[in-house]
């Protein structure tokens, strides 16, 4: 069966119908997720995608934690199912405590709209097992909040347990400590990331096809985990 990946749209999502081009590029069945209904319908995996979920009031991603569709998602993640949380998805995890830390401001305090080197450090997750450790890749960068912080103790627990899942090469776009794009939660399952796969996932549109691998990595995943 064709692993049924939900693409959930906030108000105020920008990049819901790309992330859902890119499950189908893959070769998964996108289903589209509504922030406020709480049934998954069934999904095997779920992106957060990238926009300003309910206009960024009051912090990005502090409102949309309260969405009932993220009540199921992090129960489920709990038990299991896989989330990505793409730039405003990422900020969304770390607000619903499914990531420890912050993204803040961008330090420069300018928006970053750029394609940027990645070097994948963990392919140990549900969307990163297509890659290699150390792999580089280009996908494009655009936020003005993608600064990632966490006190030392977690940048510590972080680095130690091999959950920094990607970091910036050529050139830190935002101030992100310790460069990182990316981080998974322990059990490798949710992953924040920061720069934008989705915008990379054909030759017409993107700087490259890097992106189309977290896409493949969990239909990948998907087709291996036990039923």
């Amino acid at each position: 069966m064709t692993a049924r990946v939900g693409v959930v749209t906030f108000p105020g999502s920008l990049d819901d119908g790309d992330a859902a081009r890119a499950v189908r590029l893959a070769g998964g069945e996108a289903v589209r997720l509504w922030h406020a209904d709480p049934d998954l319908h069934g999904v095997d995996a779920v992106v957060l995608p990238g926009g300003f979920s309910y206009g960024d009031y009051l912090r990005c991603g502090a409102i949309a934690r309260f969405a009932p569709v993220m009540e199921s998602i992090v129960a489920a993640a709990a038990g299991g199912l896989p989330v990505l949380g793409i730039c405003n998805g990422f900020q969304i995890l770390c607000e619903a405590h499914l990531l420890p830390g912050a993204l803040t401001r961008n330090q420069h305090l300018h928006f970053r709209n750029r394609d940027q080197i990645l070097r994948i450090e963990s392919p140990a997750t549900a969307w990163t097992n297509t890659f290699a450790a150390g792999q580089e890749i280009l996908i494009p960068v655009k936020n003005g909040e993608g600064c990632y912080v966490a006190d030392e103790r977690t940048l510590d627990e972080l680095e130690a347990t091999g959950r920094i899942v990607a970091r910036y090469v050529g050139g830190n776009p935002n101030g992100s400590l310790r460069d990182i794009a990316g981080i998974s939660n322990a059990a490798g399952n949710v992953v924040g990331l920061m720069p934008h796969p989705e915008h990379a996932v054909e030759a017409l549109t993107g700087p490259s096809l890097d992106g189309l691998g977290f896409f493949t990595s969990i239909l990948k995943h998907l087709a291996g985990a036990p039923a």
